[in-house]
């Protein structure tokens, strides 16, 4: 066992640091009917990151992560502007469009590009294994301020996710803390994605939160039940990596999934007993 958290020491840390804000934001998107807004935003920052790519920035650079940084913030526009502006198409329309597009660019660029299999395979299982201290003091920096800003301004977040009829009685601007939502989860996003991969990114927005929402009755238990979900699944899965020769990541999504299952199962159960 001290092998084992030797090996997968930082790789754990990452996990962790992924789900302590990934599971406030999965809470939030989950409120908003929004699933898939965070896969989007992963591979429109992976976009970035090919565009950089073939521009000859390394992938692990300070370049390659401004022009994903770059690409996910104009997304995350997109985004903020698409809630305000619904009406015969639904957001959730618009963020699937958004993915697809992106997604299709990015097998275009890398059509013909040298060692392109491996870039994708990159872009969407990450390097959780291999994280280096610098990426992981990175993303701690990143996820750390993101929580911050979300903590000190936490009624205006929730009034704009969960009572939006009653935000304006109350002076807070739904659109403008639309846009700082979504532009505050693409930074954690494009941090994340050169860590976790777009699939594990995913995994870590949306099932530890759906765990936390089935477990929880209110937002502490919830934040509690779902933090607990994400960081069980990771341990979980990355001892099964360590011990059976698996890729981490994936291990970690089935995993989490698993979990997920069993809870659901779980609670079916009680209540029809």
């Amino acid at each position: 066992m001290a092998e084992f958290f030797s090996l997968m020491g930082p790789a754990l840390l990452a996990c962790l640091a992924l789900t302590s804000i990934y599971v406030y934001f999965g809470i939030h998107i989950v409120r908003r009917g929004v699933i898939f807004v965070d896969l989007a935003l992963a591979q429109v920052a992976a976009m970035g990151m090919t565009v950089a790519f073939l521009l000859g920035y390394p992938l692990e650079g300070k370049g390659a992560y401004l022009f994903s940084l770059a690409f996910a913030f104009f997304g995350s526009i997109v985004f903020a502007w698409t809630r305000e502006k619904q009406g015969r198409v639904s957001q959730e329309a618009t963020i699937g469009i958004v993915y697809a597009f992106a997604a299709a660019a990015t097998v275009l660029l890398v059509d013909k590009a040298p060692h392109g299999a491996e870039h994708i395979k990159y872009l969407l299982v990450g390097k959780i294994p291999w994280v280096s201290r610098d990426s992981l003091a990175g993303l701690l920096a990143v996820v750390s301020a993101v929580a911050l800003f979300h903590f000190f301004f936490r009624r205006h977040f929730s009034l704009a996710s969960f009572h939006p009829e009653k935000a304006g009685d109350e002076g807070v601007s739904v659109p403008l803390w639309d846009f700082f939502f979504y532009l505050s989860l693409a930074w954690v996003v494009t941090t994340s994605v050169q860590v976790a991969g777009v699939l594990l990114i995913f995994s870590f927005l949306i099932v530890p939160a759906v765990c936390g929402i089935l477990l929880g009755t209110n937002v502490k238990t919830t934040l509690l039940a779902g933090w607990l979900t994400g960081a069980g699944g990771s341990f979980v899965g990355s001892l099964l990596s360590y011990l059976w020769d698996l890729p981490t990541g994936a291990t970690i999504i089935v995993t989490l999934g698993l979990m997920l299952f069993f809870v659901a199962a779980a609670l079916s159960l009680f209540k029809s007993v």
